[in-house]
């Protein structure tokens, strides 16, 4: 059982959870994951272990709650524990001096790319990081990446904060800027953003490390579920990424198979809710 430390609402239907796991905090590197189960009879959810405290000996998740599971899992509250956080899975993020490194990070990819941004400042880097949601409620980290970023970007796609539009908006003029070099980009958020920002600097031939978020369940290469095409081979995102290439990545495979249960998750969803209209409302 792993306690749940701390919980704490960061926008609508975002919730971030610290949890006792001292065993995967002490082993963790910046780009792994964790398989989280809430309870005994629920379904695996892989998540990005977005920050580590070594000394209290726990661990970061950050969950958006889109299906039945992870509308089960608010259930839990601070005191509350895990049936089961096995981790860390999935290879560590690659990380070198480049230069000058820009940081994206789409709704909830921003907790993917915070540890990377930390990492690789600490190789000397200068990070400009960009963060970008629909709505200014739906951005996240936004103080923790502004403190370790040497420039921070905001974008929305209603204007609410920063400037009007999405991040690859904001990546193009980076790039246009003479002033500015462009020497790696790191990305992570919904598939769609993912392929434009690689889409926008393979011509320029900067380097663009994407993460990859599959249908997975075991998180250990056994069930086949996380396939990717990577450069016309077939990869699994858990064992061989999360992280891969962004300019070899099968981006409409990739969007195809994400919609492969979408019929069941929605009928299990309002099953769920169904189940437990009280607790969910509340």
């Amino acid at each position: 059982m792993y306690k749940i430390i701390d919980k704490q609402t960061l926008g609508p239907n975002l919730t971030l959870y610290e949890i006792e796991a001292p065993r995967i905090a002490k082993t963790r590197k910046c780009g792994q994951f964790a398989i989280v189960r809430s309870f005994k009879h629920s379904e695996r959810i892989p998540l990005t272990v977005a920050d580590v405290n070594y000394e209290k000996g726990t661990i970061t998740l950050i969950v958006q709650t889109v299906g039945k599971s992870t509308l089960e899992m608010t259930q839990l509250q601070k005191g509350d524990s895990f049936q089961d956080v096995a981790g860390p899975l999935g290879k560590p993020s690659h990380i070198e001096k480049y230069g000058t490194v820009v940081v994206i990070g789409g709704g909830l990819g921003t907790a993917v790319v915070y540890p990377q941004v930390i990492a690789l400042r600490e190789f000397g880097n200068r990070i400009i990081s960009i963060i970008g949601a629909r709505t200014k409620e739906l951005l996240i980290l936004q103080d923790m990446l502004e403190a370790v970023s040497d420039r921070l970007i905001l974008t929305t796609d209603d204007g609410s904060i920063g400037k009007k539009g999405l991040v690859t908006d904001a990546l193009k003029e980076l790039i246009d800027d003479p002033d500015t070099s462009v020497d790696a980009i790191y990305c992570a958020g919904p598939v769609i953003m993912m392929k434009a920002v690689s889409n926008l600097t393979k011509p320029f031939n900067i380097p663009t490390i994407v993460s990859l978020n599959p249908i997975m369940v075991d998180g250990t290469g056994m069930c086949g579920g996380c396939r990717v095409t990577i450069n016309g081979q077939r990869k699994f995102a858990c064992v061989d990424g999360p992280e891969f290439d962004g300019h070899q990545v099968d981006y409409d495979e990739l969007m195809d198979r994400l919609t492969t249960y979408k019929n069941y998750e929605e009928k299990t969803l309002n099953q769920y809710k169904g189940e437990h209209k009280c607790k969910c409302d509340s």
